[in-house]
């Protein structure tokens, strides 16, 4: 019998391909496709021997063929930190627009189900907390992070026109701070950042007071959320996060004691936009999904910390992750 076949965009990313492991163990055929624009191929290296895995090297901006029968869709494909959309958001609001129109079509002329990755930056800098899948949000379209809150906001706004025009079968879900294995050192969110300058020896730089919070989720516990959601029958949106909110100070004291230094911590202006409150409700994936995170943070940063240990010292040391010259226009 033919295994059941799933594309997955952003597949060399941190989350994709942790979905791409997640998914070949429950039996499927997996289509990896990636522009490598953030995305490591290091991620995904491990697959290439499996002849139930493959990759597409190729941008969802362009028009997307993939041949034969095709299951289901999830579409992870975007850039998703702030040093990232920052250099390169014309290509943020490209994958966000015309890569999720491309794929809402494929899914349209496969009968697919499609999940689309949105996030919690389409609630902005939220004047309600915790935030539900029922507010609006407070988004600054024309501030440095509108290119990101923006795409995501359109990405939403056509795959549930898709849903009601089209009758494709659609999924949503609002991810929040997600860490785990593979995350980038240099990406710019603020853990892998602090245990990046706890590595080299740096101080920890926390931006305004610190007293901004955010809630981190552990990729395994997130995995199991996408997993879930993608087998429901509810096509309206669906935070998956953790609901353990810290603030970025304790956080920071928090990573020197899992480190073992004795770095001090600095502090620099708060950035423009950025949220000071982050914290998911997650009251409809418990009892939609019966879904909750299961992994303690002293646990996942354990794991996490483990994981960068083992990269090399120019791995620990690069601060620009790619040129995107040719990606910006």
């Amino acid at each position: 019998m033919a295994k059941p076949r799933i594309l997955i965009t952003g597949a060399a990313g941190f989350l994709g391909s942790h979905l791409c492991d997640r998914f070949i163990r429950e039996g499927y055929h997996v289509i990896g496709m990636d522009n490598l624009i953030t995305g490591e191929m290091k991620n995904i290296q491990h697959l290439f021997p499996l002849p139930e895995f493959e990759f597409h090297h190729h941008d969802v901006s362009k028009y997307v063929h993939v041949a034969g029968e095709l299951q289901y869709i999830l579409h992870f494909a975007s850039p998703a930190s702030p040093i990232d959309y920052l250099k390169i958001p014309i290509q943020t609001l490209k994958v966000g627009s015309l890569g999720t129109h491309n794929l809402l079509g494929l899914a349209r002329s496969k009968n697919s189900r499609i999940l689309v990755a949105s996030t919690s930056e389409v609630y902005g800098d939220p004047t309600v907390h915790p935030q539900t899948e029922e507010y609006y949000g407070n988004v600054n379209p024309v501030g440095p992070r509108g290119v990101y809150d923006e795409a995501k906001r359109f990405q939403e706004a056509m795959t549930m026109a898709y849903h009601t025009y089209h009758n494709v079968d659609t999924r949503i879900i609002r991810i929040f701070n997600t860490y785990g294995p593979r995350m980038r050192l240099n990406d710019g969110r603020v853990l892998p950042a602090f245990i990046g300058q706890a590595l080299r020896g740096e101080d920890l730089t926390v931006f305004g007071d610190g007293n901004q919070t955010r809630s981190f989720c552990f990729v395994d516990d997130l995995v199991e959320g996408i997993y879930r959601l993608l087998m429901s029958d509810y096509h309206l949106p669906v935070n998956i996060g953790n609901p353990d909110e810290i603030t970025i100070l304790d956080f920071a004291k928090e990573i020197i004691q899992l480190t073992g230094t004795k770095q001090k911590i600095i502090f620099k202006p708060l950035p423009k936009d950025d949220p000071m409150q982050r914290q998911p409700d997650i009251t409809k994936a418990r009892k939609l999904l019966q879904w909750e995170p299961k992994i303690s943070r002293s646990e996942g940063l354990r794991i996490t910390y483990d994981y960068f240990k083992t990269l090399s010292q120019e791995e620990l040391y690069q601060r620009d992750h790619k040129n995107f010259d040719n990606y910006s226009r």
